[in-house]
């Protein structure tokens, strides 16, 4: 049985974070931010692959916090869109190593 991400896939608008609903899970795909501010994410471990789970909203809905690489980031809403995430099922292939075809 597999786990709902509540990510959609037919969608024609990637997801980003602020879609992730609390509970679960999505892979960062990548960052829509410059300067200082997507250093700071990146130096967060926001980076490309990335496992990130939504864990609890603020009462008001913004901040929401994250778990990221075994540690909680609060992230608000602007910034959380500007990340755009994948259902962790659909992870994108490791394109570090060498295409091998089965002949």
């Amino acid at each position: 049985m597999t786990e709902h991400t509540g990510l959609s896939d037919t969608s024609s608008a990637p997801a980003t974070l602020a879609d992730l609903p609390v509970g679960q899970a999505g892979v960062v795909v990548a960052l829509d931010l410059r300067g200082a501010e997507r250093r700071r994410l990146l130096d967060l471990g926001l980076v490309p692959g990335t496992v990130v789970v939504a864990e609890m909203r603020s009462p008001l809905g913004d901040p929401v916090a994250y778990r990221v690489r075994g540690a909680s980031v609060a992230l608000r809403r602007d910034q959380a869109r500007q990340i755009t995430i994948a259902d962790p099922e659909h992870k994108a292939p490791d394109h570090t190593a060498p295409d091998i075809e089965a002949t």
